[in-house]
């Protein structure tokens, strides 16, 4: 833990940081993260790849992923978290108990995932920086397998639908939660084609201040 606090304190140098404090399944979670995302855009990220910080932000999908994945009993079972932000879900995660892999494609969000989980649970989680386009082969399988708000590009359902493929474990069960972005149609269709197929589709409303959304909770399995 005396490594967690070291980089704590090297965020929080490096980034104008914020704590949200989040109601989670009734549960108070701190989340540190950047201020504000727009203070991390970088035009030549964005040249090379039209990369953005989104994972900066705390997203409701996020807040609603989290709130379904603490309730869990993860005790024993592994759960993989694709594009974990600044790690509120892997945080609700390994409160639940789960052996966390969290992952992203940024660095810095594994950095604050790392202080996230581990402030909260006394454990840090294993992180990996992961690109969906060229998915590592030594990911493993997962007996769960969780995203939220990782449709907002067309290319995206399938990228996605295929990284669930690649590391679902053959009993397992991925949850996907979506407020209704482009790629959430495909993304269904592409995991059915994959033999992953939808078994639940349950709408969350999600009412705070003038933000007003329903998020999806796909949940899909092996056929």
């Amino acid at each position: 833990m005396n490594d967690i606090g070291a980089l704590r304190e090297v965020l929080s140098r490096r980034f104008r940081t914020i704590e949200s404090v989040l109601q989670v399944d009734g549960r108070k979670v701190s989340v540190l993260h950047p201020a504000n995302a727009d203070d991390l855009i970088n035009e030549a990220d964005f040249v090379r790849d039209e990369r953005m910080p989104y994972w900066a932000d705390i997203w409701p999908s996020a807040r609603i992923l989290a709130s379904y994945v603490v309730r869990l009993n993860g005790a024993g079972r592994s759960l993989l978290e694709l594009g974990c932000g600044a790690g509120l879900v892997a945080t609700a995660a390994a409160m639940a108990g789960f052996r966390v892999c969290a992952t992203d494609y940024y660095e810095d969000a594994l950095r604050f995932t790392a202080v996230n989980v581990a402030e909260h649970t006394g454990e840090v989680p294993e992180t990996r920086l992961v690109d969906w386009r060229a998915l590592p082969t030594d990911l493993g399988r997962f007996d769960l397998v969780v995203g939220s708000d990782v449709l907002y590009e067309r290319a995206y359902g399938a990228l996605v639908a295929r990284a669930i493929d690649i590391t679902l474990s053959r009993t397992g069960e991925a949850v996907i939660a979506d407020p209704g972005r482009i790629a959430a149609e495909e993304f269904v269709r592409d995991a059915a084609v994959r033999g992953v197929r939808l078994v639940g589709h349950e709408q969350v409303p999600f009412v705070e201040g003038a933000i007003r959304q329903t998020i999806s909770l796909y949940r899909l399995r092996r056929a």
